[in-house]
């Protein structure tokens, strides 16, 4: 009985596995991607994608009625192949009024 449970829950633990990868797969297809899209898709950490979008070093949707942060996926895309400044160590000059896709030269 019990080999029977543990071969039914290592059945449904395989079937989310699946689920997981096929969602992940699916998000390539997005358009606009949520922050935790953006971790997946980037390798970023989430804290670091908050931090760069605090700075605004990162390219934000920008909806100001959305709480909820959003990226354009072709952006980021531009943004990535520019050599973006991945340093949230020192705030840019001039503070919120900067552009956040500066690049590094």
């Amino acid at each position: 009985m019990q080999l029977k449970q543990k071969s039914i829950m290592d059945e449904e633990e395989n079937i989310k596995d699946i689920l997981k990868e096929i969602r992940d797969l699916l998000a390539h297809d997005k358009k606009v991607l949520n922050v935790d899209d953006l971790v997946w898709y980037t390798g970023l950490s989430k804290s670091k994608i908050y931090k760069l979008t605090q700075l605004k070093l990162i390219p934000t949707g920008n909806n100001k009625h959305i709480r909820q942060k959003f990226f354009d996926k072709d952006t980021i895309d531009a943004w990535l192949l520019g050599n973006p400044d991945l340093s949230d160590e020192n705030p840019p000059a001039g503070g919120a009024g900067n552009k956040y896709w500066q690049m590094k030269p």
